[in-house]
């Protein structure tokens, strides 16, 4: 029985302890958060406050995209039909205009078309002949009603034959009026058919090109527009018409002044969609495909700011300071939001309503805080 007393009177003693520990713990976690300075420390740091203001904050927008090109401004060359690249002088960045020579392709297949052309043509000067003289022996009943159908089939059947000729000679850029038999040409031209620059050149002298050979690629740099990528909760801010600047990381004091011309509906599974934008004035640095920045001014709101003096950051978290007493300043954690001039918009601003906050000597505060001596 004395035994068990003993051990009850251990076990109580021990919690009582513990529990004055604990409650010591709680006081000195509490009191880590709130500086105390001496007569001397608050006369040498020179200090000043300001309590939350409300007012018009304008926020700005941060997006990246690249410079972009429409579709009837990029341009894919290739032949017709298969052939030899002859020549070419062409070289990527190389300005053309619409009509020159891009390069000079020959083939045996050339050769062909325009022979079929001028045989067919020949062959249709006879048939129409032969079909006048069928028609004439037909109304004097001097020939079948046969052989005058089979002359006029003859006839429309080469004229077809003769048309589809034509249009094909036309697609290699050959005038069908032009060929006889003295000029008859194993090369063909191809043209530029836009202004612009070559972006690409996929081809070498010798090579045998196909159909489907993608020889260069022309940009017409007149339309380039900017497209920027854009989160799904920032679309609502962003209107047709928008100004905005744009610049790339090379030179980011260089701006380039835009508008806003086309907001995209559709959304990608990672949330994003894409705005486009025409810059206001060309500069022939900016090529498509370069990463461009945009900094886009939404609309102003209300919020309750600070200037930015006063948020200090500790181990990834924004902290204020704020007077509690004479010499006493309490560290509390903060919220921030968008920076405009000078302030920063706080998103947990009731906690600070009326409260007196250190603005200059913030990060004294810190060091003091944390017994790091300032530098």
């Amino acid at each position: 029985m004395k035994n068990i007393i003993i051990v009850a009177i251990i076990l109580g003693l021990a919690s009582c302890g513990n529990k004055q520990k604990e409650a010591t713990q709680q006081i000195a976690a509490q009191e880590t958060n709130i500086v105390h300075l001496s007569k001397a420390q608050n006369a040498n740091l020179k200090m000043s406050f300001a309590k939350p203001e409300k007012r018009q904050f304008s926020s700005t927008l941060e997006l990246n995209g690249k410079i972009d090109v429409p579709p009837q401004n990029l341009v894919s060359i290739s032949a017709v039909m298969g052939g030899y690249l002859k020549s070419t002088n062409m070289l990527p960045g190389m300005h053309v205009r619409k009509g020159e020579v891009l390069a000079i392709m020959e083939d045996q297949q050339f050769v062909q078309l325009q022979q079929d052309y001028l045989l067919t043509k020949s062959k249709l000067a006879y048939s129409q002949m032969e079909y006048a003289r069928q028609k004439e022996l037909n109304q004097s009943k001097a020939t079948s009603d046969k052989v005058f159908q089979l002359a006029a089939s003859e006839r429309d059947n080469l004229q077809i034959t003769l048309h589809g000729l034509a249009e094909k000679l036309r697609l290699l850029q050959i005038n069908p009026a032009t060929i006889s038999s003295e000029n008859i040409s194993r090369t063909i031209k191809l043209y530029a058919p836009i202004n612009g620059y070559v972006s690409k050149v996929n081809v070498n002298i010798g090579k045998y090109l196909s159909p489907t050979d993608v020889l260069f690629e022309l940009v017409n740099p007149d339309d380039i527009h900017l497209a920027l990528r854009v989160f799904e909760k920032d679309l609502g801010k962003l209107f047709i018409g928008q100004k905005l600047l744009a610049f790339n990381n090379s030179t980011p004091e260089k701006k380039y002044p835009c508008e806003i011309i086309l907001i995209g509906k559709d959304f990608g599974t990672d949330h994003y969609t894409e705005v486009h934008c025409h810059f206001e004035k060309y500069d022939k640095s900016l090529l498509p495909g370069t990463f461009m920045n945009a900094s886009i001014p939404v609309q102003s709101e209300t919020a309750f700011v600070l200037p930015e003096h006063a948020i200090v950051r500790s181990e990834g978290k924004n902290y204020v300071f704020i007077q509690v007493g004479d010499g006493q300043f309490e560290m509390h954690e903060v919220q921030t939001g968008a920076t405009d001039g000078g302030f920063v918009a706080l998103k947990n601003a009731d906690a600070l309503a009326e409260k007196t906050v250190v603005v200059e000597g913030a990060y004294s505060l810190l060091m003091v805080l944390k017994n790091t001596p300032e530098e």
